[in-house]
């Protein structure tokens, strides 16, 4: 059995080392419930770009959008600076693995642009993948470049092989081919935060892959815009009471809910997660086992970090 925690919590938006502390102090709540893996949402550090559609985004050439794109970047995670030192260090004291959505500032990417990164740790305070999103989706190309393959791997976990995706690029069937054919069974998503997001396609793709599905979503209010943030008057004069309501839950192997979705909470559920349970559903369909016809269908995937050079010295 593997006891997953399952925070549903919001950043101090756009404050890297004020939303660090909040996922340390997350980590180490839920280390003292014993949990084995802890999931955070998309972009929790520093937090997603709610005010592109609040503040007119795609004005080109924009001094308002260049400043707001530029104290983003400066709140951004770079991992080779050891930005995340941190909560490798927690996980490392509690024995825990996690799973983290970050704001990435890619050293091997000029430094500069930015990547919604799903970062994985293992339980021994070790960065093991970053996961860049493939693909943006809508006004998030006019402030996150796109990815690449080098994150798709999976990690075992006690008796669970993980991945994770971030947001809409779990609705990229052959993305997900990429981490069933390496055996998933217990599939992370995670998400800005809202149900319209999370209710119809947790338990389908659980369905689909016949593994557990977690969907973790954040929380973000009118409230969590804090002044600091530039044009943070005009930001919550755009902004609903909620911008993202939550929705995270977890559907078992036969697209049944674990714990179906929660809205407006903040707050850590928990589930104990049974491996039995996907070997059972596995026995009728095996998306990359037997039910796979690779002499028909097979997919190529480029794990390649893209760079813009290599240098040969």
């Amino acid at each position: 059995m593997l006891k997953l925690a399952l925070p549903q919590i919001a950043p101090v938006w756009l404050d890297r080392a004020a939303t660090i502390t909040r996922v340390i102090d997350t980590i180490n709540e839920a280390a003292g419930e014993g949990a084995q893996l802890v999931v955070f949402g998309e972009g929790l550090v520093p937090g997603y770009p709610f005010w592109v559609d609040l503040t007119g985004g795609a004005q080109f050439n924009s001094p308002k959008q260049k400043e707001l794109f530029a104290y983003y970047s400066d709140q951004a995670v770079s991992i080779e600076a050891g930005h995340l030192d941190g909560v490798c260090a927690a996980l490392k004291a509690a024995g825990m693995a996690c799973y983290l959505g970050v704001i990435e500032r890619a050293a091997d990417r000029s430094g500069h642009s930015l990547y919604c990164s799903y970062v994985y740790i293992n339980a021994g305070g070790q960065i093991k993948s970053v996961h860049r999103k493939l693909q943006p989706t809508y006004e998030e190309r006019l402030v996150w470049s796109p990815g690449d393959g080098a994150g798709l791997v999976t990690h075992k976990l006690g008796g669970f092989t993980v991945g994770g995706l971030n947001c809409w690029e779990n609705w990229m069937p052959l993305t997900r081919a990429a981490l069933y054919a390496q055996g998933e069974d217990l599939h992370v998503m995670c998400w800005p935060g809202s149900i319209r997001n999370t209710e119809d396609i947790t338990p389908v793709l659980a369905k689909e892959g016949r593994s557990y599905c977690v969907s973790v979503s954040t929380i973000m209010r009118r409230e969590d815009v804090g002044d600091t943030v530039p044009y943070a008057t005009e930001i919550r004069a755009a902004m609903p009471d909620v911008a993202a309501d939550g929705g995270s839950c977890i559907a078992a192997p036969d697209g049944s809910w674990v714990l179906p979705p929660v809205v407006h909470q903040t707050g850590i559920q928990y589930a104990e997660l049974d491996p039995a349970f996907v070997r059972r559903e596995r026995q009728n369909f095996d998306a990359a086992g037997h039910y796979s016809r690779p002499d028909v269908t097979r997919l190529i995937v480029d794990r390649r970090r893209q760079s813009l050079a290599r240098f040969e010295d």
